[in-house]
């Protein structure tokens, strides 16, 4: 069975519209009657005269065509306008009779989630997709909405995809916007949708809107908080009551976003500019999700740990894009939500934010191990724990995949971990212990399952001698067939090899740009970050830490380095595969 959803507002402002383009349309024909329903003849000849009459006939004609158009498309309008009316009374009607108030494109039932806390319900939802993702589809909003309808309560009739460009050059491709031009147009159309949805032109505007913001469009999310908090808002502010957010896998995660992390840093040939944090002490309430290992969402704090920077990329690759297949309700196996410290519910919490953390008991790093046939899950198992003791020191602990700290302070990158070297040896030893368990269980959990061999030789009495398929090649077929065949094979030969050379050739300056874009952050960018870190060290010497502003002057470059670095080179091994 199908349905059909109708937006007042949208259908009282299709109806104005209408309007307005028929006056415009009737403004433009007045202007045009005077020249074309009265041309004068060019001479006093009788041919002249007769094809001036002939042109004041058929302009008069049209004139009069116009006038009957002009009245069906004003009674069309009128139409439209009652529709839209019609519609709402109806709406009305039938809530009153549901013991419900008006939805913003449906009718809320009983069965809806609980309401949120803040949010006068029912919700419209905004949702935006991340990078490479500019148009959310179905499949899609149903995946986040579990996520969403944690704190709030939008149905899947309400969910509007709203499309942002999405740009992320180099990794959505050679010729996509880069990050800081699509998220500068992100956050135009997110205000507009929001001030659309909430006080629209004309009409009822939503009782309140719920915005899902997925990596890139969680920036965007985060920059639109900023704007209201500064005062840079364009539209009417909302109130608390009328606007949430939902962030995934959010890069400006105050404690654990890359671009907190590095905050300040911006790379030109790139488009890549590290924004910062996502405002901790927004009045509206706000939800951030995280995945442990997420690279974009909980980048290491001491990124001097390479092992644990080269986890972080690729948890990118394995991690950032799953949570639309994540139900937040069942968890896959092993998998824990964790409230974090900072959260506004819990003690220390500022705002109306509450921050999540999803913690995975397997390593991105060891991933591509776990796709090698048979060995590769034991092999795994018995790296993993003493590998993940390795990891987890790049996020200031030796048991967990990110910051001890608390999750709404605003956190850049570190020196040196606080980890006791104590503490490293006893966490390795447990863990070499606990690989060496789980490895003999894979090996005998693998032993039992193989099956008993059962191998029988191939039945060889059907083949060749007694009338059966015969390994002999079939005769030749007929000379002008043959040739015909030879020149078709020619030809597929020619149109494939040009297609390959031009596709090489396209590959390859698919390639070099952005390597070259690369280059040049590495190359200018990151060395004028190091001299700003190492200035800032010299502060600190300045200020009367000596031995802490020494550390940072000469460490904090090389772990910016480090970090970055690896980041950097994660981008391009991806736009080398998406060339291949």
């Amino acid at each position: 069975m199908t349905s059909l959803i109708v937006q007042p507002q949208v259908v009282a402002n299709a109806a104005a519209n209408v309007a307005d383009i028929g006056s415009m349309i009737g403004a433009a024909n007045a202007a045009a009657a005077g020249t074309t329903a009265s041309v004068v003849a060019a001479a006093s000849d009788e041919v002249s005269a007769a094809a001036a009459t002939l042109f004041n006939t058929y302009a008069q004609d049209y004139q009069e065509l116009l006038k009957r158009a002009a009245v069906l498309h004003q009674q069309f309008g009128q139409a439209l306008a009652a529709a839209g009316k019609a519609y709402v009374e109806s709406e009305t009607a039938a809530q009153a009779l549901l013991g419900g108030s008006p939805a913003a494109g449906g009718v809320t039932g009983a069965a809806d989630p609980p309401l949120p806390q803040t949010l006068i319900a029912p919700s419209v939802g905004l949702f935006m997709g991340g990078s490479g993702n500019p148009i959310p589809n179905a499949t899609y909003i149903n995946g986040v909405l579990n996520w969403v309808n944690q704190n709030f309560a939008v149905t899947m009739s309400n969910a509007l995809p709203l499309f942002t460009p999405e740009g992320l050059y180099p990794v959505t491709g050679v010729k996509t916007l880069p990050v800081n031009t699509s998220v500068s147009e992100g956050i135009t159309i997110l205000q507009s949708a929001i001030n659309q949805q909430l006080f629209p032109t004309s009409g009822t505007g939503a009782p309140s809107v719920a915005v899902l913001g997925y990596s890139q469009s969680s920036v965007i999310s985060s920059l639109v908080m900023q704007n209201i908090l500064s005062g840079n808002y364009p539209f009417q502010v909302p109130s608390t009551s009328q606007l949430g957010f939902t962030l995934l896998g959010d890069p400006m995660n105050p404690n654990g976003g890359l671009l907190e992390r590095f905050a300040g840093l911006t790379f030109p040939s790139l488009g890549f500019d590290f924004y910062g944090a996502t405002p901790p002490n927004t009045p509206y309430n706000t939800a951030i999700y995280t995945l442990e290992y997420d690279g974009f969402a909980d980048f290491p704090q001491y990124p001097i740990d390479v092992l644990s920077d080269l986890n972080a990329v690729l948890g990118i690759q394995y991690v950032h894009g799953t949570y639309a297949s994540i139900n937040p309700n069942a968890l896959p196996q092993g998998d824990t939500m964790i409230e974090l410290p900072g959260s506004a519910t819990l003690p220390g919490g500022t705002g109306a934010t509450n921050y999540y953390m999803i913690s995975q008991p397997n390593l991105p790093l060891l991933d591509p191990v776990r796709a090698i046939p048979i060995i590769g899950n034991p092999i795994a198992d018995l790296a993993q724990p003493d590998l993940a003791v390795l990891v987890n020191l790049g996020y200031g602990s030796t048991a967990q995949g990110w910051s001890t700290g608390p999750a709404n302070v605003p956190t850049p990158f570190g020196v040196i971990p606080p980890v006791s070297p104590i503490d490293v040896a006893g966490a390795l030893a447990a863990g070499t212990q606990q690989g060496m368990g789980a490895f003999a269980g894979d090996i005998s959990a693998g032993i039992a399952g193989i099956p008993s061999p059962n191998v029988s030789l191939p039945d060889m009495s059907s083949i060749g001698m007694s009338g059966g398929p015969s390994l002999l090649p079939a005769a030749p077929t007929s000379a002008p067939a043959a040739i015909d065949g030879f020149i078709q094979a020619l030809q597929t030969a020619n149109t494939t090899i040009v297609n390959g050379i031009s596709g090489a050739a396209a590959n390859a300056y698919a390639v070099l740009l952005p390597t070259a874009d690369i280059a040049n952050a590495l190359a200018t960018s990151l060395p004028s970050y190091d001299v700003n870190l190492f200035l800032d060290g010299v502060q600190q010497v300045i200020s009367g830490d000596p031995v802490g502003g020494l550390v940072y002057a000469f460490g904090a470059p090389v772990a910016a380095d480090a970090g970055l670095g690896t980041l950097a080179a994660g981008f391009e091994i991806d736009v080398l595969l998406n060339a291949v």
